[in-house]
Protein backbone atom coordinates (compact mmCIF):
# COMPACT_ATOMS: atom_id res chain seq x y z
CA UNK A 1 0.00 0.00 0.00
CA UNK A 2 1.18 3.49 -0.75
CA UNK A 3 1.61 6.64 1.31
CA UNK A 4 1.19 10.13 -0.15
CA UNK A 5 3.46 12.69 1.52
CA UNK A 6 2.19 16.26 1.78
CA UNK A 7 5.01 18.78 2.33
CA UNK A 8 3.77 22.06 3.79
CA UNK A 9 5.66 25.34 4.09
CA UNK A 10 9.41 25.95 3.95
CA UNK A 11 10.31 23.53 6.75
CA UNK A 12 7.99 20.76 5.47
CA UNK A 13 9.41 20.96 1.95
CA UNK A 14 13.03 20.95 3.05
CA UNK A 15 12.54 17.99 5.40
CA UNK A 16 10.41 16.11 2.83
CA UNK A 17 13.24 16.40 0.32
CA UNK A 18 15.76 15.00 2.84
CA UNK A 19 13.39 12.14 3.72
CA UNK A 20 13.13 10.99 0.08
CA UNK A 21 16.91 11.44 -0.27
CA UNK A 22 17.49 9.27 2.78
CA UNK A 23 15.10 6.55 1.53
CA UNK A 24 16.79 6.52 -1.86
CA UNK A 25 20.35 6.42 -0.58
CA UNK A 26 19.30 3.54 1.66
CA UNK A 27 17.81 1.56 -1.25
CA UNK A 28 20.79 2.19 -3.51
CA UNK A 29 23.37 1.42 -0.83
CA UNK A 30 25.34 -1.81 -1.17
CA UNK A 31 25.41 -2.22 2.58
CA UNK A 32 22.28 -4.32 2.98
CA UNK A 33 24.09 -7.14 4.85
CA UNK A 34 21.30 -9.54 3.90
CA UNK A 35 20.46 -12.04 1.16
CA UNK A 36 19.78 -10.87 -2.40
CA UNK A 37 16.19 -12.06 -2.14
CA UNK A 38 15.62 -10.14 1.11
CA UNK A 39 17.23 -7.03 -0.39
CA UNK A 40 15.02 -7.21 -3.47
CA UNK A 41 11.77 -7.53 -1.54
CA UNK A 42 12.87 -4.63 0.75
CA UNK A 43 13.63 -2.56 -2.36
CA UNK A 44 10.27 -3.33 -3.99
CA UNK A 45 8.34 -2.69 -0.80
CA UNK A 46 9.97 0.74 -0.30
CA UNK A 47 9.28 1.72 -3.92
CA UNK A 48 5.62 0.75 -3.72
CA UNK A 49 5.28 2.69 -0.51
CA UNK A 50 6.88 6.01 -1.47
CA UNK A 51 7.53 6.17 -5.22
CA UNK A 52 5.83 5.53 -8.53
CA UNK A 53 7.81 4.35 -11.55
CA UNK A 54 8.39 6.48 -14.61
CA UNK A 55 9.17 5.25 -18.13
CA UNK A 56 12.66 6.73 -17.80
CA UNK A 57 13.26 4.46 -14.80
CA UNK A 58 13.74 7.33 -12.34
CA UNK A 59 11.38 6.86 -9.38
CA UNK A 60 8.96 9.73 -8.74
CA UNK A 61 8.12 10.60 -5.13
CA UNK A 62 4.44 10.23 -4.21
CA UNK A 63 4.31 13.76 -2.83
CA UNK A 64 2.47 17.06 -3.03
CA UNK A 65 4.50 20.21 -2.30
CA UNK A 66 2.68 23.26 -0.94
CA UNK A 67 4.10 26.65 0.02
CA UNK A 68 2.93 30.23 -0.15
CA UNK A 69 6.19 31.45 -1.67
CA UNK A 70 7.99 29.89 -4.65
CA UNK A 71 11.68 29.90 -3.66
CA UNK A 72 11.93 26.77 -1.52
CA UNK A 73 9.76 24.64 -3.80
CA UNK A 74 11.76 25.50 -6.92
CA UNK A 75 15.02 24.73 -5.06
CA UNK A 76 13.59 21.44 -3.79
CA UNK A 77 12.36 20.33 -7.22
CA UNK A 78 15.69 21.06 -8.92
CA UNK A 79 17.81 19.45 -6.17
CA UNK A 80 15.77 16.25 -6.41
CA UNK A 81 16.00 16.17 -10.20
CA UNK A 82 19.77 16.78 -10.08
CA UNK A 83 20.31 13.82 -7.75
CA UNK A 84 19.56 11.42 -10.62
CA UNK A 85 18.20 8.81 -8.17
CA UNK A 86 14.66 10.17 -7.85
CA UNK A 87 12.56 13.24 -8.60
CA UNK A 88 9.28 14.95 -7.84
CA UNK A 89 6.40 15.02 -10.31
CA UNK A 90 6.77 18.39 -12.02
CA UNK A 91 3.00 19.05 -11.71
CA UNK A 92 2.48 18.09 -8.07
CA UNK A 93 3.29 21.39 -6.44
CA UNK A 94 1.38 24.53 -5.52
CA UNK A 95 2.91 27.86 -4.60
CA UNK A 96 1.98 31.53 -4.45
CA UNK A 97 4.00 34.73 -4.33
CA UNK A 98 3.10 36.24 -0.96
CA UNK A 99 3.88 33.94 2.03
CA UNK A 100 1.87 33.84 5.28
CA UNK A 101 3.99 36.26 7.34
CA UNK A 102 4.43 33.79 10.24
CA UNK A 103 0.76 34.22 11.01
CA UNK A 104 -1.24 31.03 11.66
CA UNK A 105 -4.56 32.79 11.05
CA UNK A 106 -3.39 34.00 7.63
CA UNK A 107 -2.49 30.44 6.59
CA UNK A 108 -5.61 28.87 8.09
CA UNK A 109 -8.36 31.42 7.38
CA UNK A 110 -7.12 33.14 4.21
CA UNK A 111 -4.79 30.96 2.14
CA UNK A 112 -6.51 27.70 3.13
CA UNK A 113 -10.04 28.40 1.89
CA UNK A 114 -8.76 30.43 -1.08
CA UNK A 115 -6.53 27.67 -2.46
CA UNK A 116 -8.35 24.61 -1.13
CA UNK A 117 -9.58 23.42 -4.52
CA UNK A 118 -6.19 23.66 -6.25
CA UNK A 119 -4.33 21.91 -3.41
CA UNK A 120 -6.90 19.13 -2.96
CA UNK A 121 -6.93 18.50 -6.73
CA UNK A 122 -3.20 17.79 -6.60
CA UNK A 123 -3.69 15.47 -3.61
CA UNK A 124 -6.53 13.67 -5.39
CA UNK A 125 -4.37 13.10 -8.49
CA UNK A 126 -1.53 11.66 -6.37
CA UNK A 127 -3.99 9.44 -4.49
CA UNK A 128 -5.43 8.11 -7.76
CA UNK A 129 -1.97 6.99 -8.90
CA UNK A 130 -1.75 4.55 -5.97
CA UNK A 131 -3.00 1.01 -6.54
CA UNK A 132 -3.99 1.02 -2.89
CA UNK A 133 -3.80 4.25 -0.94
CA UNK A 134 -3.04 3.71 2.72
CA UNK A 135 -2.98 7.27 3.92
CA UNK A 136 -1.16 10.56 4.18
CA UNK A 137 2.04 11.66 5.84
CA UNK A 138 2.13 15.44 6.25
CA UNK A 139 5.33 17.28 7.18
CA UNK A 140 5.10 20.75 8.72
CA UNK A 141 6.52 23.05 11.36
CA UNK A 142 4.45 24.75 14.06
CA UNK A 143 6.30 28.06 14.38
CA UNK A 144 5.52 29.87 11.11
CA UNK A 145 2.34 30.61 9.21
CA UNK A 146 2.11 28.36 6.15
CA UNK A 147 3.24 25.00 7.56
CA UNK A 148 1.21 25.53 10.72
CA UNK A 149 -1.95 27.37 9.62
CA UNK A 150 -2.31 26.06 6.09
CA UNK A 151 -1.07 22.68 7.35
CA UNK A 152 -3.86 22.46 9.92
CA UNK A 153 -6.40 23.49 7.27
CA UNK A 154 -5.15 20.95 4.71
CA UNK A 155 -5.19 18.19 7.36
CA UNK A 156 -8.89 18.92 7.99
CA UNK A 157 -9.55 18.80 4.24
CA UNK A 158 -7.75 15.45 3.98
CA UNK A 159 -9.87 14.09 6.81
CA UNK A 160 -13.08 15.23 5.05
CA UNK A 161 -12.05 13.99 1.60
CA UNK A 162 -10.53 10.66 2.72
CA UNK A 163 -12.45 9.66 5.86
CA UNK A 164 -11.11 6.08 5.90
CA UNK A 165 -7.43 6.85 5.18
CA UNK A 166 -4.84 7.22 7.92
CA UNK A 167 -3.34 10.66 8.54
CA UNK A 168 -0.03 10.95 10.36
CA UNK A 169 1.19 14.50 10.94
CA UNK A 170 4.90 14.95 11.36
CA UNK A 171 5.35 18.13 13.38
CA UNK A 172 8.52 20.12 14.03
CA UNK A 173 8.53 21.66 17.49
CA UNK A 174 10.13 25.14 17.48
CA UNK A 175 13.34 26.08 19.29
CA UNK A 176 12.59 27.02 22.90
CA UNK A 177 14.49 30.30 22.57
CA UNK A 178 12.32 31.17 19.61
CA UNK A 179 12.58 31.86 15.93
CA UNK A 180 9.31 33.79 15.73
CA UNK A 181 7.81 36.07 18.39
CA UNK A 182 4.34 34.50 18.03
CA UNK A 183 5.54 30.88 17.68
CA UNK A 184 3.80 29.79 20.89
CA UNK A 185 0.43 31.06 19.60
CA UNK A 186 1.02 29.36 16.25
CA UNK A 187 1.99 26.12 18.00
CA UNK A 188 -1.03 26.05 20.30
CA UNK A 189 -3.41 26.72 17.40
CA UNK A 190 -1.73 24.07 15.25
CA UNK A 191 -1.62 21.30 17.87
CA UNK A 192 -5.19 21.76 19.02
CA UNK A 193 -6.53 21.69 15.44
CA UNK A 194 -4.43 18.68 14.46
CA UNK A 195 -5.68 16.86 17.53
CA UNK A 196 -9.19 17.03 16.05
CA UNK A 197 -8.40 15.67 12.59
CA UNK A 198 -5.18 13.64 12.70
CA UNK A 199 -4.76 9.98 13.71
CA UNK A 200 -1.41 10.67 15.35
CA UNK A 201 1.22 13.39 15.68
CA UNK A 202 4.84 12.36 15.36
CA UNK A 203 6.94 15.11 16.92
CA UNK A 204 10.57 16.17 16.51
CA UNK A 205 11.93 18.95 18.72
CA UNK A 206 14.39 21.31 17.05
CA UNK A 207 16.38 21.75 20.26
CA UNK A 208 16.88 17.99 20.62
CA UNK A 209 17.98 17.46 17.01
CA UNK A 210 20.33 20.45 17.31
CA UNK A 211 21.95 18.80 20.34
CA UNK A 212 22.34 15.52 18.43
CA UNK A 213 24.09 17.40 15.59
CA UNK A 214 26.46 19.08 18.06
CA UNK A 215 27.20 16.24 20.47
CA UNK A 216 26.80 13.03 18.46
CA UNK A 217 27.50 14.17 14.89
CA UNK A 218 30.29 16.56 15.94
CA UNK A 219 29.09 19.27 13.56
CA UNK A 220 30.63 22.63 14.41
CA UNK A 221 28.50 25.06 12.38
CA UNK A 222 25.05 23.51 12.40
CA UNK A 223 22.81 24.39 9.43
CA UNK A 224 19.10 23.66 8.91
CA UNK A 225 20.18 21.04 6.39
CA UNK A 226 22.18 19.18 9.07
CA UNK A 227 19.16 19.22 11.39
CA UNK A 228 16.86 18.06 8.58
CA UNK A 229 19.15 15.18 7.64
CA UNK A 230 19.09 13.82 11.19
CA UNK A 231 15.27 14.08 11.22
CA UNK A 232 15.07 12.36 7.82
CA UNK A 233 17.35 9.55 9.00
CA UNK A 234 15.13 8.97 12.04
CA UNK A 235 11.95 8.97 9.94
CA UNK A 236 13.49 6.57 7.43
CA UNK A 237 14.42 4.24 10.28
CA UNK A 238 10.70 3.95 11.07
CA UNK A 239 9.12 3.94 7.61
CA UNK A 240 11.46 1.75 5.62
CA UNK A 241 10.00 -1.78 5.26
CA UNK A 242 10.03 -4.18 8.21
CA UNK A 243 8.49 -7.48 9.21
CA UNK A 244 5.79 -6.93 11.82
CA UNK A 245 4.90 -9.41 14.53
CA UNK A 246 2.49 -11.96 13.10
CA UNK A 247 2.78 -10.40 9.66
CA UNK A 248 3.93 -13.57 7.92
CA UNK A 249 7.15 -13.77 5.93
CA UNK A 250 6.69 -10.72 3.70
CA UNK A 251 7.24 -7.06 4.49
CA UNK A 252 4.38 -5.19 6.11
CA UNK A 253 2.03 -3.71 3.52
CA UNK A 254 0.40 -1.07 5.71
CA UNK A 255 2.96 0.80 7.82
CA UNK A 256 0.66 3.65 8.88
CA UNK A 257 -2.14 1.31 9.95
CA UNK A 258 0.29 -0.91 11.85
CA UNK A 259 1.78 2.15 13.55
CA UNK A 260 -1.62 3.47 14.69
CA UNK A 261 -2.82 0.03 15.78
CA UNK A 262 0.24 -0.55 17.96
CA UNK A 263 0.65 2.95 19.39
CA UNK A 264 -2.66 4.82 19.54
CA UNK A 265 -5.17 2.78 21.57
CA UNK A 266 -7.25 5.83 22.53
CA UNK A 267 -7.99 9.10 20.65
CA UNK A 268 -7.05 11.19 23.69
CA UNK A 269 -3.43 10.02 23.40
CA UNK A 270 -1.87 10.64 20.01
CA UNK A 271 1.49 12.33 20.64
CA UNK A 272 4.34 10.12 19.45
CA UNK A 273 8.04 10.69 20.14
CA UNK A 274 10.90 9.07 18.26
CA UNK A 275 14.37 7.99 19.40
CA UNK A 276 16.99 6.31 17.23
CA UNK A 277 20.37 4.76 18.13
CA UNK A 278 23.23 4.68 17.34
CA UNK A 279 23.81 8.07 15.66
CA UNK A 280 27.28 9.16 14.64
CA UNK A 281 29.24 10.78 11.81
CA UNK A 282 29.61 8.48 8.80
CA UNK A 283 33.42 8.45 9.04
CA UNK A 284 33.24 6.99 12.58
CA UNK A 285 31.08 4.03 11.59
CA UNK A 286 34.02 1.93 10.40
CA UNK A 287 35.62 2.11 13.86
CA UNK A 288 32.51 1.31 15.88
CA UNK A 289 31.03 -1.96 17.00
CA UNK A 290 27.68 -2.36 18.69
CA UNK A 291 26.08 -5.27 20.46
CA UNK A 292 22.31 -5.71 20.53
CA UNK A 293 22.14 -6.09 24.35
CA UNK A 294 24.03 -2.78 24.69
CA UNK A 295 21.77 -0.94 22.23
CA UNK A 296 18.60 -2.31 23.82
CA UNK A 297 19.78 -1.42 27.33
CA UNK A 298 20.47 2.18 26.24
CA UNK A 299 17.18 2.48 24.37
CA UNK A 300 15.19 1.24 27.37
CA UNK A 301 16.90 3.68 29.73
CA UNK A 302 16.31 6.52 27.23
CA UNK A 303 12.62 5.62 27.42
CA UNK A 304 12.46 5.40 31.21
CA UNK A 305 14.49 8.56 31.89
CA UNK A 306 13.05 10.51 28.94
CA UNK A 307 16.55 10.99 27.52
CA UNK A 308 16.71 12.59 24.09
CA UNK A 309 19.84 10.79 22.92
CA UNK A 310 22.24 8.07 23.98
CA UNK A 311 24.69 10.49 25.58
CA UNK A 312 24.04 11.89 29.03
CA UNK A 313 21.30 9.42 30.02
CA UNK A 314 20.34 9.49 33.70
CA UNK A 315 20.96 5.88 34.77
CA UNK A 316 19.59 6.53 38.28
CA UNK A 317 15.96 6.58 37.10
CA UNK A 318 14.20 3.29 37.79
CA UNK A 319 10.62 2.17 37.17
CA UNK A 320 8.39 1.94 40.27
CA UNK A 321 8.21 -1.51 41.86
CA UNK A 322 5.39 -3.63 40.43
CA UNK A 323 2.42 -4.04 42.69
CA UNK A 324 3.08 -0.87 44.69
CA UNK A 325 0.30 1.55 43.94
CA UNK A 326 1.74 5.02 43.62
CA UNK A 327 -0.56 7.96 42.89
CA UNK A 328 0.70 9.67 39.74
CA UNK A 329 1.76 12.74 41.71
CA UNK A 330 4.28 10.77 43.82
CA UNK A 331 5.91 8.89 40.99
CA UNK A 332 9.71 8.47 41.10
CA UNK A 333 11.33 11.64 39.90
CA UNK A 334 11.62 12.00 36.10
CA UNK A 335 10.18 8.52 35.45
CA UNK A 336 8.48 8.48 32.05
CA UNK A 337 5.28 6.38 31.96
CA UNK A 338 4.28 4.86 28.61
CA UNK A 339 0.96 3.98 27.04
CA UNK A 340 2.51 2.00 24.20
CA UNK A 341 5.95 1.46 22.67
CA UNK A 342 7.22 0.15 19.37
CA UNK A 343 10.84 -0.92 18.88
CA UNK A 344 12.16 -1.29 15.33
CA UNK A 345 15.36 -3.30 14.83
CA UNK A 346 17.40 -3.37 11.63
CA UNK A 347 20.55 -5.27 10.72
CA UNK A 348 22.62 -8.28 11.66
CA UNK A 349 21.29 -11.02 13.96
CA UNK A 350 17.96 -9.30 14.65
CA UNK A 351 16.27 -12.64 15.27
CA UNK A 352 18.33 -13.36 18.37
CA UNK A 353 17.41 -10.27 20.40
CA UNK A 354 15.77 -10.40 23.81
CA UNK A 355 13.29 -7.53 24.26
CA UNK A 356 11.80 -8.77 27.52
CA UNK A 357 12.93 -5.63 29.35
CA UNK A 358 10.45 -3.59 27.29
CA UNK A 359 7.57 -5.81 28.41
CA UNK A 360 8.00 -4.90 32.07
CA UNK A 361 4.48 -3.93 33.30
CA UNK A 362 5.92 -1.16 35.50
CA UNK A 363 6.83 0.85 32.35
CA UNK A 364 3.20 1.13 31.30
CA UNK A 365 -0.04 2.64 32.42
CA UNK A 366 -2.26 0.20 34.27
CA UNK A 367 -5.17 0.20 31.82
CA UNK A 368 -3.37 -1.58 29.00
CA UNK A 369 -2.02 -5.12 29.08
CA UNK A 370 1.83 -4.99 28.62
CA UNK A 371 1.49 -7.67 25.92
CA UNK A 372 -0.65 -5.23 23.90
CA UNK A 373 1.34 -2.14 24.89
CA UNK A 374 4.65 -3.31 23.42
CA UNK A 375 5.43 -4.36 19.84
CA UNK A 376 8.59 -4.99 17.86
CA UNK A 377 9.25 -4.87 14.10
CA UNK A 378 12.46 -6.09 12.54
CA UNK A 379 14.38 -6.79 9.36
CA UNK A 380 17.82 -8.34 8.76
CA UNK A 381 18.45 -5.62 6.21
CA UNK A 382 20.68 -2.87 7.58
CA UNK A 383 19.63 0.78 7.31
CA UNK A 384 21.76 3.57 5.85
CA UNK A 385 25.25 2.17 6.54
CA UNK A 386 24.52 1.17 10.16
CA UNK A 387 25.26 -2.52 10.70
CA UNK A 388 22.81 -2.54 13.62
CA UNK A 389 20.30 0.15 14.50
CA UNK A 390 17.27 0.45 16.74
CA UNK A 391 14.42 2.96 16.82
CA UNK A 392 11.82 3.54 19.48
CA UNK A 393 8.47 5.15 18.70
CA UNK A 394 6.78 5.90 21.97
CA UNK A 395 3.36 7.10 23.07
CA UNK A 396 4.40 8.26 26.53
CA UNK A 397 5.02 11.35 28.64
CA UNK A 398 7.96 12.30 26.36
CA UNK A 399 6.29 15.54 25.26
CA UNK A 400 4.60 16.56 28.47
CA UNK A 401 7.23 19.12 29.51
CA UNK A 402 7.61 20.86 26.13
CA UNK A 403 3.81 20.92 25.70
CA UNK A 404 3.25 22.38 29.14
CA UNK A 405 5.91 24.99 28.50
CA UNK A 406 4.55 26.09 25.11
CA UNK A 407 0.97 26.35 26.44
CA UNK A 408 2.20 28.30 29.48
CA UNK A 409 4.14 30.82 27.39
CA UNK A 410 1.24 31.27 24.97
CA UNK A 411 -1.19 31.77 27.87
CA UNK A 412 1.00 34.47 29.42
CA UNK A 413 1.03 36.37 26.14
CA UNK A 414 -2.70 35.84 25.68
CA UNK A 415 -3.46 37.07 29.20
CA UNK A 416 -1.81 40.38 28.38
CA UNK A 417 -3.52 40.45 24.92
CA UNK A 418 -0.13 40.62 23.17
CA UNK A 419 -0.34 40.39 19.35
CA UNK A 420 -3.95 39.17 19.44
CA UNK A 421 -4.94 41.82 16.87
CA UNK A 422 -2.68 40.09 14.32
CA UNK A 423 -5.01 37.09 14.50
CA UNK A 424 -8.41 38.78 14.91
CA UNK A 425 -7.92 40.69 11.65
CA UNK A 426 -7.93 37.30 9.88
CA UNK A 427 -11.00 36.06 11.73
CA UNK A 428 -9.48 34.07 14.64
CA UNK A 429 -11.27 35.38 17.74
CA UNK A 430 -10.35 35.23 21.41
CA UNK A 431 -12.92 32.45 21.92
CA UNK A 432 -11.03 30.36 19.34
CA UNK A 433 -7.87 30.79 21.35
CA UNK A 434 -9.68 29.75 24.53
CA UNK A 435 -11.04 26.61 22.85
CA UNK A 436 -7.51 25.69 21.78
CA UNK A 437 -6.14 26.22 25.28
CA UNK A 438 -8.93 24.03 26.68
CA UNK A 439 -8.15 21.22 24.21
CA UNK A 440 -4.46 21.21 25.06
CA UNK A 441 -4.99 21.54 28.83
CA UNK A 442 -7.08 18.38 28.56
CA UNK A 443 -4.27 16.59 26.67
CA UNK A 444 -1.71 17.70 29.30
CA UNK A 445 -3.98 16.53 32.10
CA UNK A 446 -4.54 13.12 30.46
CA UNK A 447 -0.83 12.49 29.96
CA UNK A 448 0.03 13.76 33.45
CA UNK A 449 -2.36 11.29 35.08
CA UNK A 450 -0.95 8.19 33.40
Amino acid sequence: MSIVTVQLGQCGNQIGHEVFNSLCSDIHGTHGLCSKKENKSYHDSCKERFFCEEESGVPIARAVLVDMEPKVISQTLSMAARSGHWKYNSHSHFCQKQGSGNNWANGYSVHGPKHKEAIMNLVQKEAEKCDRLEGFFTIMSMAGGTGSGLGAFVTQCLRDAFPTSFILNHVIWPYGTGEVIVQNYNSVLTLSHLYQSSDALLVHENDVIHKICAQLMNIKQISFRDVNQVIAHQLGSVFQPTHTAGGGSGYSRNPLGDLMETLVPHPEFKMLGLRNIPQMPENSLAYSTFSWPGLIKHLRQMLIANAKMEEGIDWQVRPPHPGSFIPSTNKPLHFNTSIANLVILRGKDVHSIDLGSFQDPSLYTSWLNPQDAFNAWETPRAFNKYEKSASLVSNSQFLLKPLDSIVGKAWNMFASKAYIHQYTKFGIQEEDFLDCFTTLEQVISSYTNL
